[in-house]
């Protein structure tokens, strides 16, 4: 069994930081893309950012020069550095990955994994 578990979530004052991270752990054989959605209350899930295996990365046009993501191969970690933080961005944060894990019989099985979301509130 996989989980992804994400933390650094909170209030924070307009243009503050905050940095999420998000971590795999189970009988993870390679985490190949990874990305960062949100959803603001009453809204759809939304990309974010994403960032491939090889660090390739992609934002959405609402996030580009403000935020920043990547990732530890070897800790099997995301992380999403927000700056100039707005009220816009206020959402729960939720971390996807597309996982390829090991089975019991040694067996490899390839699927896609969301973590359980961090709330991110700016407000003043």
């Amino acid at each position: 069994q996989v989980q992804l578990v994400e933390s650094g979530g909170g209030l924070v004052l307009p243009g503050g930081s905050l940095r999420l991270s998000c971590t795999a752990s189970g009988s993870i054989a390679r985490l190949d893309d990874m990305s960062w959605y949100r959803q603001a209350p009453r809204k759809e899930r939304v990309l974010v950012a994403s960032i491939t295996s090889g660090h390739i990365t992609n934002y959405a046009d609402s996030v580009k020069g403000r935020f920043t993501i990547s990732r530890d191969n070897a800790k099997n970690t995301l992380y999403l550095q927000m700056n100039s933080l707005e009220p816009e961005d206020t959402a729960v944060y939720y971390c996807y990955a597309q996982v390829l894990a090991k089975g019991a019989s040694d067996e490899y099985i390839a699927f896609n994994a969301w973590g359980q979301g961090t709330q991110v509130a700016v407000s003043s």
